[in-house]
């Protein structure tokens, strides 16, 4: 059985993607220090698979504290980097936090890989690094402009790290993911997007205003060149998303890349805008969201979605859910760990 190290694993997609993994039968090992999740995930990934994966309460930026992970797990087959910061905003206002936590992060793993004889990586990267493309739909050949943030530079500087090593270690090989926006959660309720304290990103804000525990939405901006004013994002389930990790790491491990860097872009290649979202959420739940616009956020790319054309001809994935699913999943999410509050 291989053995898959998934750093961020209690996370949002981390925890979807560990259990699809297991679903699979990869034995996964978790590295998460619980600065953005829950242990209680934990709890959701066994319910789901019916194993509770190892689990390391350590920092990726501690380079002695993974050094002796990797000892502990003497075989490891594969990681797969989630752990890294991710609130455009926040990186804006602190950037020096992002470059420390995301990049530190991914340079321990590619020292620690050749002396612990691990071969593969996959990264999670973002559609961040393409900017306000200029040709929408994006493939993967679009020009990488200049970051609009810190947490997008991250990204650019995370995947020309990658490059580097490779380049100059042929005993690594790597797949690039390029994310647009997962949201969504798992079919079961038992795991789902929690960020700790305000949420960053637009659907858990979206569902904890439908209940009650926001008083407000708060939409950044309805003046960009959009139908509605609204920025526009390419939304994937989260379960497509993780799918396609177990296809790159079994792509992997069978020998079948035909270069030691490849890079794919991960999205449905529809886009839609902020006031969409909230439409379709309040038709497919029969629940309002109040709103209110307020400026545009700093960092916030205008308009962007995927052409996933590469990752469906070559790993042969595709976005299967559609938003209305997505979303019902959401609030079913949300729904659980209210009756959960409840409980308590």
């Amino acid at each position: 059985m291989a053995k898959v190290l998934v750093t961020g694993g209690t996370g949002f997609i981390g925890s979807h993607t560990v259990v699809e993994l297991q679903n699979v039968g990869f034995e996964v090992i978790i590295v998460d220090n619980l600065s953005n999740s829950n242990i209680d995930v934990l709890n959701g990934i066994e319910k789901i698979t019916g194993i509770r994966p190892a689990f390391e309460n350590i920092d990726c930026v501690d380079y002695v504290s993974m050094d002796r992970m990797f000892d502990k797990y003497n075989d490891i087959d594969a990681i797969i980097h989630f752990a890294a910061f991710k609130a455009v905003g926040e990186s804006v206002e602190k950037p020096l936090l992002y470059y420390r936590n995301n990049l530190i992060s991914l340079v321990n793993l590619l020292q620690l890989m050749p002396i612990h004889k691990v071969k593969n990586i996959v990264f999670s990267s973002s559609c961040t690094v393409y900017g306000q493309p200029d040709i929408l739909p994006v493939t993967e050949e679009a020009p990488i402009k200049i970051a609009l943030s810190p947490y997008g530079n991250t990204k650019q500087i995370g995947e020309e790290i990658i490059r580097d090593t490779i380049h100059s270690n042929p005993c690594y090989q790597s797949i690039i993911l390029r994310y647009f926006n997962p949201i969504g959660a798992h079919a079961s309720a038992e795991i789902g997007e929690l960020p700790n304290g305000v949420p960053n990103n637009l659907l858990p804000f979206v569902t904890q205003t439908a209940i009650g525990l926001r008083k407000q939405l708060q939409v950044f901006g309805n003046d960009y060149n959009t139908p509605d004013g609204s920025c526009i994002r390419d939304y994937i389930h989260v379960v497509d998303l993780a799918k396609a990790h177990v296809i790159a790491v079994q792509r992997m491990l069978n020998e079948k890349t035909t270069s030691r860097v490849e890079t794919f872009n991960l999205g449905t290649g529809v886009g839609l805008s902020v006031l969409e979202i909230i439409e379709n959420f309040e038709k497919v739940t029969g629940v309002k969201v109040p709103y209110r616009i307020v400026d545009r956020r700093e960092g916030d790319i205008e308009k962007v979605w995927a052409d996933p054309t590469y990752a469906n001809d070559v790993l042969g994935w595709s976005a299967n859910e559609t938003v209305e699913e997505t979303l019902r999943s959401a609030w079913a999410w949300e729904l659980n760990l209210a009756q959960r509050a409840q409980a308590e």
